[in-house]
């Protein structure tokens, strides 16, 4: 019996000195930086959703948006939020005012949150910088024969929205160096934005958009979209395409379906007020997860 059980414990003894020995794998990242704008910021109505730890309550920033899940998947030691609602590329080197609101306040340049030491950036910007999340509300219409939208930007056959597109082009190449120059040792990701109306599908009266205009914002989001991925090309970051996995989940889907809201400002994902035409939370979720694959996370 004595010999069988010196027998099993030496057994043992050998197999614990033989074993590999298991080490826990430091963080891919050290120091995790995003920037933009509402669409980054997964921006929220919601005031049980808001965060402030990284920026004022104006910038609506939610506690889960993709960045924090990127954050908290990559086991990022530390990490830094700079992204506001309403931001534009001049709002990366100044003061950015948020006064328009219940909540008062001003975001600090975003580029602040920037260090030498910092390893991986997300960006998404572009949308306020040619005003294209505002142009939607002014496309809303009682009647769906006219297209408000249409009328205003389409004049002799040139598309003032489309010129925007192309002189916003050159800030967000200058927004990406100015990027590069802080961080030089920094992995840069730009994300693009989703899928919020669908071309040939309005769902009129459900969003008072003419079909006209729904087509007109459709090509116009392609065209930013488009713009943005030249962008990452042309200073070779890399590129998050969120809108290619985002067709189908336009704003006219139901809930539970749809990562993008449509006009009335409340949300069943998660229940409670939502921002007009902004990512819910499975849109935010969409954000994360295609930024993980990126990164091959």
């Amino acid at each position: 019996m004595w010999r069988a059980t010196l027998a099993a414990f030496a057994g043992t003894l050998l197999t614990c000195a033989t074993a590999p020995l298991v080490t826990a794998q430091p963080p891919e990242y050290q120091e995790y930086v995003s920037l933009g704008d509402s669409w980054s910021a997964g921006a929220t109505l919601n005031p049980a959703l808001l965060n402030a730890e990284f920026v004022p309550l104006g910038c609506l920033q939610r506690t889960q948006n993709f960045a924090r899940q990127v954050a908290e998947a990559l086991n990022v030691p530390t990490f830094r939020d700079a992204a506001c609602a309403g931001a534009t590329t001049e709002d990366m080197t100044v003061d950015q005012p948020l006064g328009k609101d219940q909540y008062p306040s001003y975001n600090e340049p975003q580029f602040d949150r920037l260090t030498p030491d910092t390893d991986l950036v997300t960006i998404l910007i572009g949308g306020n910088d040619v005003g294209l999340a505002a142009t939607v509300r002014t496309c809303i219409t009682p009647n769906p024969a006219l297209s408000p939208c249409v009328s205003r930007f389409v004049v002799n056959g040139v598309d003032q929205m489309t010129q925007r597109i192309e002189a916003a082009e050159p800030k967000i190449a200058a927004t990406i160096r100015g990027i590069a120059e802080r961080s030089p040792n920094a992995r840069i990701v730009m994300l693009n934005y989703l899928d919020g109306v669908a071309v040939g599908d309005p769902c009129y009266p459900i969003i008072p958009i003419s079909p006209t205009d729904v087509n007109w914002l459709a090509e116009k989001l392609s065209q930013l979209n488009t713009m943005l991925a030249a962008v990452a090309r042309q200073t070779g970051v890399e590129f998050a395409n969120t809108y290619a996995g985002s067709v189908g989940h336009d704003a006219c889907r139901a809930p539970g379906v749809r990562w993008v809201e449509g006009l009335i400002p409340v949300t069943a994902d998660p229940p409670g007020p939502a921002l007009p035409f902004h990512p819910n939370q499975l849109g935010v979720d969409h954000q994360a997860s295609t930024v993980l694959a990126t990164l091959g996370g």
